[in-house]
């Protein structure tokens, strides 16, 4: 979500709080910049005392003087000059890099530790457009425009004040050229911020559409969808193209308006010295050094320009970083309590829980009251948005209950990390996403000190125990670069789920694309880890959970049942319905015989 902005009103864009949050990200490395600013203040110092010293070889060849001192001065002013600007160079360049590799840390950990809902409120090619793209436009703008601004404007009051101890008259035309090219500036300027910022959220917004159309090629693709996909993609692409003419325009007025002052005063300045010399009034080798000067005028004049072109791109930059930065996290006490308060009761308890997906949200699930044993299958089944996906995100502490209360182990969640209690917990989501890595680490991620041998006794059990024979590398194998199906997808999430011995094991559909033989040897890893501890499971097929210990039935948020599955079929309506509609036998669950 883009920072807001008002086109009505453009100098909000470059109020004092928009410029103290780009100022935020340069403190941390105020004395690097503080260096490279002392140093460009001293290449400007040698560059604005070689008109003089030109205006001295000038003067000692009118004389007849030696010119060996002058010379040597000039080459002197000349070499350290150089140095310095080296040196501030090299130290802008690395202060820029550091910043942008702060701003990227700090959203990178902020995502991975924000609250669900706060993350998937927002499209993630959105939030990966903020650390790629809105960085770089950060890095200018929080180090080298600092420098250049101050230096820009040292450069441009010291050439003045020169200008001014060469010939006064002549000053005083120069500065009505930079006056007025000072105020059409400021005029366009702000406009030339907004429609940089709103070409910027364009550009963000475009990267949320991209990635979800990338995600969904198959079905754009089996839909006969790519070009009606490709204008819908297309339409910030274009939004941001308009507004980038639009800025490109204007900057190019600013840059002619800026050129034609300097050359309007220059041209000004070489009549009325040319003019002041025939009368006796100047001398010549002063206009010469004073035409220096006032080529040299288009220096700070672009240093300044560009620099403030560079600063909206990056207040408009920080805005947009700042707002991901204040993402909500997923907090907990600083000394939580993990003493277990009950070893023998449910290892889970829900208690009067009501829960909602924004403030203004009707409740997903209501007066929710649950306990799932330590040891056992409990299976939660329902018609779509009864309320199943918004139990597993409340025991995984996704979503925070409105009302109503969570134990884990008899201790309450309000008195536990986010950590401490996925600890007790482990979850195989319904799409079984892959993370990014080799067959290993996927295998690991949950558990990276696992042995070979854990390995491949979950690996059996989900009956992947052939997957990486055919691999050069083996489990090393990147992901990515196998042809993994839905279903062998599902087997390695279940095996890294079943891998450290959860407590509390949470599968959303753990069988929803696998075949029959697998489905039963998933069964079968589900029954054997129910005898020790506790399985949770959302059906989506009910073939999944017709031999669970409780079946609850969910309807409108609510706990409509609860009960096997023989005593459902006799006892509720929308449970036999469900039954039906997927043609289930009344008798032996599936997977019963292995």
């Amino acid at each position: 979500m883009a920072a807001p902005t008002n086109a009505d009103e453009p100098g909000r864009t470059v109020r004092f709080p928009r410029l103290r949050v780009l100022w935020s990200f340069a403190v941390p490395h105020r004395r690097t910049l503080l260096a490279a600013l002392l140093m460009a203040l001293a290449a400007s110092a040698l560059n604005l005392a070689m008109p003089m010293a030109t205006k001295w070889v000038l003067d000692a060849l009118a004389a007849a003087d030696p010119l060996a001192g002058p010379l040597l001065l000039m080459v002197g002013l000349m070499l350290v000059g150089a140095c310095m600007w080296v040196g501030q160079w090299v130290l802008l360049g690395r202060l820029g890099e550091r910043v942008v590799l702060d701003a990227r840390e700090g959203m990178v950990r902020r995502f991975l530790r924000a609250t669900v809902p706060a993350i998937t409120a927002r499209a993630p090619g959105e939030l990966v457009t903020r650390v790629t793209s809105d960085t770089v436009l950060l890095r200018e703008a929080a180090t080298s425009c600092a420098v250049g601004l101050v230096n820009g404007a040292v450069m441009l009051v010291g050439t003045l004040v020169l200008m001014g101890v060469l010939d006064p008259l002549l000053l005083g035309t120069t500065v009505i050229a930079i006056a007025v090219v000072a105020v059409l500036f400021g005029l366009l300027m702000p406009a030339i911020a907004v429609a940089k910022q709103r070409a910027q959220d364009h550009v963000g917004a475009l990267g949320g559409v991209l990635e979800g159309a990338l995600r969904a090629v198959r079905t754009v693709k089996s839909s006969r969808a790519e070009d009606r996909q490709a204008d819908a993609v297309l339409t910030d692409a274009r939004a941001a193209a308009d507004l980038g003419i639009r800025v490109v325009r204007r900057e190019a007025g600013a840059w002619a308006i800026a050129w034609t002052g300097v050359e309007i005063a220059i041209i000004a300045i070489l009549g009325l010295g040319a003019w002041r010399v025939a009368q006796g009034e100047l001398e010549v080798s002063a206009l010469i050094a004073f035409l220096l000067y006032a080529f040299g005028l288009m220096d700070p004049v672009t240093t300044l320009s560009q620099n403030v072109t560079a600063l909206q791109n990056g207040i408009a930059a920080a805005a947009r970083i700042r707002e991901v930065q204040a993402l909500p996290l997923e907090t907990g006490p600083s000394t939580p309590n993990t003493t277990p308060a009950d070893t023998t009761g449910p290892i889970l308890r829900l208690r009067g829980v009501t829960a909602a997906y924004g403030p203004d949200a009707e409740p997903a699930v209501r007066d929710i009251d649950l306990d799932i044993p330590r040891v056992g299958h409990t299976a939660v089944v329902g018609p779509s948005g009864a309320g199943k996906t918004t139990l597993f995100s409340l025991i995984l502490r996704f979503l925070e209950p409105q009302q109503g209360a969570l134990t884990v182990d008899g201790v309450a969640y309000r008195d536990l990390t986010h950590a401490d209690i996925r600890a007790h917990l482990a979850y195989v989501e319904q799409e079984t996403p892959v993370v990014p890595g080799t067959i290993r680490d996927n295998l690991l991620f949950t558990h990276p000190h696992a042995t070979d041998a854990d390995l491949a006794r979950v690996l059996a059990a989900v009956r992947l125990d052939t997957l990486a024979d055919g691999l050069d590398a083996g489990l090393d194998t990147p992901l990515s670069a196998t042809s993994v199906s839905g279903g062998q997808r599902q087997r390695i999430a279940m095996a890294r789920a079943v891998l450290g011995d959860p407590a509390v094991l949470l599968l959303d559909e753990a069988t929803a694309q696998v075949d029959g033989l697998t489905e039963a040897a998933l069964h079968q890893v589900i029954r054997d880890h129910a005898r020790r501890a506790a399985v949770v499971t959302i059906a989506h097929r009910l073939s999944t959970v017709v031999d669970a210990d409780t079946i609850v039935v969910l309807q409108d948020g609510r706990i409509r049942a609860r009960g096997t599955h023989t005593e459902l079929l006799a006892s509720d309506a929308l449970y036999r319905d469900l039954v039906e509609s997927l043609r289930i036998p009344d008798a032996a669950p599936v997977g019963s015989s292995t």
